[in-house]
């Protein structure tokens, strides 16, 4: 048995012996870098047409050309304003209401048959609404781009609390705990794993929506700068638009990970 387990250890590091001859922090551009290597070969051979799909090198030199001419932090401010003030109010909402719920019965049998009926209403067939009642303002913007960013945290906060394991309750109870101490040191320590989960999703839900809300009527904003593109057949800015939603993307999750390793650290759990 012991020799067995001596043999499993020895075959990782050959199984992840070729990654190591590549820095640690460049393994998630593998793949990337293969497809972006793959694509260029293509465009530069001419199998399909520089106005379907423009080489990487092409999109590089647009995305060059718009970030001298300014345009490109023209609407890539509006559209990250839209985006966080959207975020912050739909996610904070969330979690107030997912604490509400979770740590009330009374509100959960009040409120949370009406959100999780709300919750299954798909959030893009309510844009007519939106223009009806708010316009094609910021207000209805944001307004969108915060509901859709509500959901994932609410739901994700009020699950993190029912899941709390009843023997720390036991303890907590052996310990004379306060109910704010119960729910500072015991509740929301035990919960976080879902509310960040809950963050994460929230803002990828969060520019989804910002593209949605963008497109149906504005003058700025990465969103609007991709539906221009496309009337005029500019494929080239399609994709800087996209990549810089991916990229923004990326780093908005990134952060939220970062969040997880420090906050999360009691946590032993499996990593592959």
């Amino acid at each position: 048995m012991s020799g067995q387990v001596l043999d499993e250890k020895r075959s990782r590091p050959s199984e992840e012996g070729w990654l190591r001859v590549i820095p640690r922090p460049l393994h998630g551009w593998l793949v990337p870098v293969a497809i972006a290597i793959v694509w260029e070969a293509v465009g530069q051979l001419g199998l399909v047409p520089a106005s379907m799909l423009p080489t990487p090198s092409d999109i590089v030199k647009q995305f060059a050309e718009l970030i001298a001419s300014g345009e490109l932090y023209k609407h890539m401010s509006i559209s990250l304003y839209r985006a966080m003030v959207g975020f912050l109010l739909g996610a904070g909402t969330g979690l107030l209401f997912g604490l509400l719920t979770g740590l009330n019965k009374i509100a959960e049998k009040t409120l949370d048959p009406s959100l999780q009926m709300m919750w299954t209403i798909p959030l893009l067939s309510l844009i007519p609404l939106f223009i009806l009642w708010f316009g094609i303002g910021e207000f209805s913007k944001i307004l969108m781009i915060s509901l859709g960013a509500f959901f994932p945290v609410y739901v994700n906060t009020f699950l993190g609390i029912r899941n709390v394991d009843l023997k720390l309750f036991e303890v907590a109870r052996i310990l004379q705990y306060s109910r704010l101490q119960l729910i500072t040191k015991l509740i929301i320590p035990s919960a976080l794993p879902n509310i960040l989960l809950g963050i994460r999703l929230s803002l990828g839900i969060a520019w989804l929506v910002l593209v949605v809300a963008e497109m149906m009527g504005t003058s700025a904003g990465i969103g609007y700068m991709i539906q221009d593109a496309r009337a005029y057949m500019r494929t080239d800015v399609v994709f800087v638009g996209i990549i810089i939603f991916a990229l923004i993307g990326k780093i908005s999750d990134s952060g939220v990970r970062l969040l997880e390793k420090r906050w999360l650290r009691w946590r032993d759990t499996f990593r592959g």
